[in-house]
């Protein structure tokens, strides 16, 4: 008897605990409550034994307004299923209005906007730094908050609703069981499901069989027609593909081949995407482009995944080597991809170590990624780079050396 009354008692310290770290973070001096949807009270109180994702986002910044669908999604599921899962949405909107319209489709709570200091405060405590956010909290947690993960928006993006409930032990069996999938993978697993075993290509309506592409170098081109990004960086694979193809062709090989993983909102823009394309692609709204989204946790378009003749992963960073060492990154794998860097270490040596471009007022540095280069976006051409830049080491400006277009100090034209 007296260890079931032991037992309740420290349930009940437990609960009251809980209560008491909820109102600390949600809660202040002349507010209990959160807001509904529809602007209806509820009490901080009522959260009391829910895991709980902090939600900090703005509706002036696009990747929040995209997150916000899988955010939603992952919501409403884990609601269905009558999971104690809630959301709080922590606002960075500029007023008032601004608040109002865009957490007006948002199913889940709130603090209210007038709350600036709860909000500075959770900011401060979980030191936000970016959005979007998911930061997600345990029930009964202890006050080190050692369970409490941070990286809620990667963790959805990656494993969706299997993540529920978000603790950590569930990522490490996730991490593991994505592990056993890559280490399976095979062309045919990847590309094909119970209803189609082909490829579409052109003219239409011909379709090629998945199973003619095993033991090829396959690269995965994640694009979309409304991707500008993804739209100025097509015509640069399309000739490095057609350049890879023609040095095969002359040695009687027929070993790369692209496939095109649309993100494209409907039929049409489809149609304008893939006719631009050489190469073949998944059928518009296959539900194999989701789990390959998935799969290779696609967060940004374009993406070119490529996949070696045995069917594994070579790297995720196919649109990089395409910038870097256009068509002579093939075949993309890491024995080549050092080679070239070690090529581009040599020819970095004959380069002067400081240069004034047309494109920038400053003098740029050349640096490597060992003295303050590494990946980067070129303020140039706008794509990827990474080892050697020219640097501006007053504003940050990054330039390809490829890219420099070399002038006189004071006539930079800016």
């Amino acid at each position: 008897m007296m260890k079931l009354e032991e037992e309740a008692a420290a349930g009940k310290s437990n609960g009251s605990a809980s209560s008491l770290r909820l109102s600390s973070l949600l809660a202040s001096a002349d507010r209990d409550f959160l807001l509904s949807s529809d602007g209806t009270q509820v009490k901080v109180s009522e959260l009391e034994g829910k895991v709980i994702g902090l939600y900090f986002s703005a509706n002036w910044y696009l990747p929040c307004k995209n997150f916000n669908e899988m955010l939603v999604e992952t919501y409403e599921q884990l609601k269905r299923n009558d999971s104690n899962f809630e959301v709080v949405f922590v606002s960075s909107d500029e007023n008032l209005n601004a608040f109002d319209n865009y957490r007006a489709p948002m199913p889940w709570l709130s603090i209210p906007f007038s709350d600036l200091e709860t909000k500075k405060a959770l900011d401060r405590k979980y030191n936000i730094e970016s959005i979007p956010c998911l930061v997600v909290l345990q029930p009964n947690d202890n006050k080190d908050e050692e369970a409490t993960l941070h990286n809620g928006v990667d963790m959805l993006y990656r494993f969706g609703v299997q993540a529920f409930p978000f603790t950590k032990e569930r990522l490490v069996e996730l991490k593991l069981q994505e592990q056993e999938k890559h280490d399976t993978q095979t062309l045919t697993n990847l590309l094909t499901n119970h209803d189609r075993d082909y490829l579409l290509a052109h003219p239409a309506p011909k379709q090629v069989p998945v199973a003619s592409l095993t033991g090829k170098t396959i690269g995965l081109f994640f694009t979309a027609n409304w991707c500008r990004p993804g739209v100025k960086f097509t015509p640069k694979l399309i000739s490095i593909y057609h350049k890879i193809q023609q040095t095969l062709m002359e040695k009687n090989k027929e070993e790369f081949e692209i496939v095109f993983v649309s993100s494209d909102r409907d039929q049409e823009e489809f149609n304008a995407s893939f006719n631009s394309m050489p190469w073949l692609a998944l059928p518009f709204g296959d539900p194999t482009i989701k789990n390959l989204a998935k799969h290779f946790y696609v967060q940004g378009i374009p993406c070119l995944i490529i996949i070696g003749p045995d069917g594994k992963t070579i790297t995720k960073n196919g649109r990089n080597l395409i910038n870097l060492y256009k068509e002579n990154a093939y075949p993309f794998t890491e024995a080549k991809v050092e080679l070239l860097e070690k090529q581009m270490d040599e020819e970095a040596k004959n380069l002067p170590r400081s240069e004034y471009h047309a494109g920038h007022r400053h003098e740029l540095n050349l640096v490597s990624e060992g003295s303050g280069g590494g990946p980067f976006i070129c303020c140039d051409c706008d794509e990827q780079g990474s080892g050697w830049v020219y640097q501006c080491l007053e504003c940050g400006y990054e330039v390809h050396p490829r890219c420099v277009r070399v002038v006189n100090p004071g006539s930079t034209g800016v």
